[in-house]
């Protein structure tokens, strides 16, 4: 997972809550905040930049909230070779007894 950090910055705006400083400091929520909310352009861009390993890694780690169901299946099914109606759950909070 090689990229230039700095070449996110593009997409801060993505994380209108915070500045672009802040959305740096996690590119994974970032990048993921792209993923599932992203024009097809930036999609695009985003895919050039950083590679389908590390949307794997942010798709694999994503934390709850981070996907809608319809992302979260687009992905799976774009970078993994599940089957059809196969897809993961999505993350969900645990809670312990």
């Amino acid at each position: 997972m090689s990229y230039d950090l700095a070449e996110l910055a593009a997409f801060a705006p993505y994380i209108w809550w915070k500045t672009t400083e802040e959305a740096l400091e996690f590119p994974d929520r970032l990048i993921a905040q792209v993923m599932n909310r992203g024009t097809y352009a930036d999609v695009c861009r985003l895919l050039e930049l950083v590679g389908e390993g590390t949307l794997l890694h942010v798709l694999q780690n994503a934390e709850i909230g981070q996907f809608t169901e319809r992302s979260w299946a687009y992905w799976h099914y774009r970078l993994t070779d599940i089957p059809l109606g196969k897809v993961p759950p999505m993350p969900e909070r645990k809670y312990h007894d």
